[in-house]
């Protein structure tokens, strides 16, 4: 028996995440400084960085993050596959490598087989296996929704940390992964069309984009997830402290998502993330497709890679965070 995962959970993918505004009024003052700590705190709360860095000696730090969500698709190994690249995402916005993973899953046990849990699984396993890191066990809770992702541990040098909050004027805006996800995500969550180009690209690795942005010397990135390109390019140019210009034509979009959009396949998540950004942005064109809620998108770098596109550039600190032309 086959079943549509989508339908057992409210939302799905990173477009249920709590939405940006709300989170940052919960986890701000909650920074503290343990005694004796283990290493330096490179990276933590202060700018909603991608994940947490600390320095455990001169040439290398420790980077740690986690991410898990509801089904986004309904295959449960396709599903695996898009949580685990997700997961692993974090570390590579930072430049660091992944070397090891904990399983996270909440599991409706009285509602879906754990056969198809086991599914789930094998597409992390799969995808983790092919990043080179290791899935050293985890943890797994009853739930009455399926949930599943990843908290993973990498390292890097503390010298090439690549950070939000280091974006300087001049320097172009590359994105390495089309938008659209969002609502081709909800147009199948709806109607069950699967949406294959969207399915690849959501399980493809970040690893080959982190790599060559490393190479290149960036060290301003980020990845493009639930609070969309808006939310998140909106958060680096805040932490920054600069203007993000971002040109809507040279936006790629996955085939099929403009269409989507105009049937109405709009996320709730998306529709926050546009609330958020639009006190700082100065909207214009493709508004809701440039606060897409996306799961398990490109990257975001400050400055130029092959295969990237240049969407924009960063400029002097104007009355907006990010200006939409």
């Amino acid at each position: 028996m086959s079943y549509r995962l989508t339908q057992f959970a409210h939302g799905g993918g990173c477009a249920c995440k709590i939405p940006p505004g709300e989170l940052e009024r919960v986890v701000s003052g909650l920074t503290t400084t343990p005694r004796d700590a283990h290493g330096e705190l490179l990276v933590g709360l202060a700018t909603g960085d991608d994940a947490a860095v600390v320095r455990l000696r001169p040439d290398l730090a420790l980077v740690a993050t986690t991410d898990f969500f509801t089904p986004v698709v309904d295959d449960p190994h396709d599903w695996g596959r898009i949580a685990a690249a997700n997961a692993l995402s974090d570390v590579y916005a930072m430049g660091g490598t992944p070397v090891v993973a904990l399983n996270l899953l909440g599991w409706p046990r009285d509602v879906l087989p754990m056969e198809v849990a086991a599914e789930v699984l094998r597409g992390g396993a799969d995808v983790t296996a092919g990043a080179g890191c290791h899935i050293g066990g985890g943890h797994s809770v009853d739930d009455p929704e399926p949930k599943y992702g990843l908290a993973v541990t990498g390292v890097v040098d503390p010298a090439r940390v690549m950070r939000n909050s280091t974006g300087q004027v001049g320097l172009p805006l590359s994105l390495t992964k089309p938008l659209g996800l969002g609502v081709l995500n909800n147009r199948h969550k709806t109607t069950g069309e699967v949406f294959q180009e969207a399915i690849e690209v959501m399980a493809t690795l970040n690893r080959d984009a982190s790599v060559a942005a490393v190479a290149a010397g960036v060290t301003c990135a980020t990845d493009v997830t639930g609070f969309g390109l808006l939310g998140h390019l909106h958060k680096l140019a805040r932490a920054s402290g600069v203007t993000a210009i971002v040109d809507a034509a040279a936006v790629p979009y996955l085939d099929g998502a403009r269409e989507a959009l105009r049937d109405g396949y709009v996320s709730g998540g998306t529709k926050r993330n546009l609330d958020w950004v639009a006190p700082h942005v100065s909207l214009g064109a493709d508004s809701l497709l440039l606060a897409d809620a996306q799961t398990s998108g490109g990257l975001l770098l400050a400055g130029e890679i092959p295969g990237a596109t240049v969407i924009g550039e960063l400029v002097l600190r104007t009355d907006h965070t990010v200006v939409v032309r």
